[in-house]
């Protein structure tokens, strides 16, 4: 690993993109950030569009991406997940940087950005909604959503087992926001996954949990009414 990440082009490339990072510079946005209780080791403040930019400009380099990951500014970080090849991500990989997240946009970063787009994303999803730590749990709720949204050809067997670990997560006030639009991305996927949402938000209303009747409230309003199941049949039709 350390020959590689040596490798004099990556060096380059990296090196480069550093100092174009510090370029970009805005210290009102990190002043912003930091009054928000979102803090990094460093920060220099780049908005989101702007390092989506600067990752255009390169090609997905797995040797770029390690070593900006391993830099661990925040800038760094979210261009690590957005250069990396989802091909050569291991599942290692993944969970070391999972576990190492330091807040909560880096997660939903990595879920929408590399996460999903790996060969076993719905294993790590699933893995990573029975995890312990707040942020796993996060992106994996992430990740089943931006695959609902994203992956047209799977199955929807390949979001029923979701459902099951959903029960426990709809009580924790901290998952609630996520929680509850993830869901909701699930039952707008098509009408039949719109049902089996009905289904088992139905039954988060019988949990002895006063968060929990709140997600199903919230997802009902949302997905049980003719309507909504007109427009995802018109959306289907058109695919």
């Amino acid at each position: 690993m350390d020959y590689l990440l040596d490798d004099p082009e990556a060096e380059h490339i990296f090196q480069e993109i550093l100092l174009r990072i510090k370029r970009l510079q805005n210290r009102e946005v990190v002043n912003s950030m930091k009054k928000r209780g979102v803090d990094y080791k460093v920060n220099y403040g780049v908005s989101i569009p702007m390092l989506r930019q600067l990752a255009s400009e390169y090609s997905e380099n797995h040797l770029v991406a390690l070593k900006l990951w391993n830099k661990q500014w925040r800038e760094t970080i979210i261009l690590a997940t957005l250069l990396e090849k989802p091909e050569e991500v291991s599942e290692n990989q993944m969970d070391f940087w999972v576990k190492s997240f330091p807040s909560q946009e880096i997660a939903e970063q990595a879920a929408m950005n590399l996460f999903s787009n790996t060969s076993y994303a719905y294993q790590k999803a699933f893995e990573y909604c029975l995890g312990k730590k707040l942020l796993v749990k996060i992106v994996g709720l992430l990740m089943i959503g931006r695959l609902a949204l994203t992956d047209h050809n799977s199955p929807d067997e390949n979001f029923d087992p979701f459902f099951e670990v959903m029960s426990p997560l709809s009580k924790d006030p901290q998952l609630a926001t996520v929680f509850s639009r993830v869901y909701i991305q699930i039952g707008m996927r098509n009408l039949n996954l719109n049902q089996l949402a009905i289904q088992h938000a139905k039954i988060l209303k019988t949990i002895d949990s006063e968060v929990s009747q709140q997600n199903a409230d919230l997802i009902l309003s949302e997905l049980d009414f003719d309507e909504i199941r007109e427009m995802i049949k018109n959306r289907q039709q058109q695919v």
